[in-house]
């Protein structure tokens, strides 16, 4: 079995096409891919963003730009730009988004993380809400199959912060420069939103370089 590492945040564009193309590779390679959910943060606070835009307002137009990119590559080509264009309420960081998956994670399995990650990430790029904020991501949590009460108490907790933080400092340890990326048995690397082919090529390669039969 391989294990992959799948570093991605709930903002990102890119990141949205990359786990249709995941879910199905996990589907194709039926039970040999040991699939580990990442967070990497974007934006993990306005900060970050006044930092790299200038302000928190100059944010959306610019990712705006990045989604016109991400709808190309998706598969499917889901967002909604103009939809996005319209709203009032500001970009939102990936603090809140990635605690929420966390928490998923926490009160389910790695399953129900990347459920809510999916349902929020349909809340930004096609439904066009504000995943900042809590009552909008609870309600996308309520779409899932993940036990509220139990997500509720985890997204609550101060130690689900902490458990993402520790997937940030792999980040780091693992030179991840960007998102999406998979990091493969910890050695192999690819990155970003990769036609679906080439991660097939690239995983059937790297499991016979490993000894590993799909």
């Amino acid at each position: 079995m391989l294990k992959i590492e799948f570093f991605h945040d709930v903002i990102c564009s890119f990141c949205f096409p990359m786990s249709a193309r995941m879910r199905r590779l996990d589907e194709q390679f039926d039970g040999k891919l040991e699939i580990e959910h990442r967070s990497f943060a974007l934006g993990w606070e306005v900060e970050q963003f006044e930092r790299q835009f200038g302000s928190h307002e100059a944010v959306k137009p610019e990712v705006l730009n990045h989604w016109v990119q991400a709808n190309q590559n998706d598969d499917d080509h889901r967002f909604n730009i103009e939809g996005m264009r319209n709203e009032d309420f500001l970009f939102p960081t990936s603090k809140p988004g990635l605690i929420a998956a966390k928490a998923a994670q926490i009160a389910g399995d790695s399953d129900d993380y990347w459920d809510v990650f999916d349902k929020l990430q349909e809340g930004l790029f096609v439904k066009n809400v504000n995943i900042q904020d809590d009552e909008v991501i609870a309600n996308l949590v309520k779409e899932t199959e993940v036990d509220f009460q139990a997500w509720e108490k985890a997204y609550q907790d101060p130690e689900t912060e902490n458990r993402v933080l520790e997937d940030l400092a792999l980040v780091q340890a693992y030179q991840v420069q960007g998102a999406p990326a998979l990091v493969i048995n910890q050695k192999y690397l690819i990155s970003g939103a990769q036609p679906y082919e080439y991660l097939v090529q690239a995983i059937e390669q790297i499991a016979e370089a490993e000894g590993i039969e799909l």
